[in-house]
């Protein structure tokens, strides 16, 4: 017969058995999926803005493997390079079959938007329609402030 873990971790018993809620791996699902390349052209002008908004864009849960259905808009002032908009395009479709955390989406498309077109700043915002009865909205800023962990 199973024991019941005592663990500091979240998790629920399910008929004697206890089974954690998140692992590592619902974490970090969808963080090394091998997503299309962005491509970008060269700028010409400098100080301006460009705002980007996807609003059909889709995902999957790791947890669940339901999707989850947002609008991702994404802004950066270009320094040298702006990102194409097909290949952004079919960069954020990609996710559809992805099972990844709506944190995490706005934080890798974050981090491949900055290594692709290396912008003056840049933020990628995504507010995801509510599932259960709760929205969420997910905020990534680049340059990034300093890590504080506790």
């Amino acid at each position: 017969m199973a024991k019941t873990l005592r663990s500091t971790s979240p998790r629920y018993t399910f008929r004697r058995y206890t089974f954690p809620r998140y692992t590592a791996e619902h974490a970090s699902a969808g963080l090394n999926y091998d997503f299309p390349g962005i491509e970008t052209w060269p700028n010409q002008f400098p100080g301006y803005e460009i705002v980007v908004d996807d609003p059909e864009f889709t995902s999957v849960c790791p947890k669940t493997g339901l999707p989850d259905f947002g609008n991702i808009v994404i802004r950066y002032e270009p320094d040298r390079l702006c990102l194409e908009l097909k290949s952004l395009k079919e960069y954020l479709q990609a996710y559809r079959n992805v099972g990844i955390f709506q944190e995490n989406v706005v934080n890798q498309v974050l981090e491949d938007v900055v290594r692709c077109a290396k912008p003056v700043w840049a933020e990628v915002k995504g507010e995801f329609r509510p599932r259960g009865g709760i929205s969420t909205v997910v905020i990534a800023k680049w340059p990034r402030g300093k890590k504080s962990r506790k």
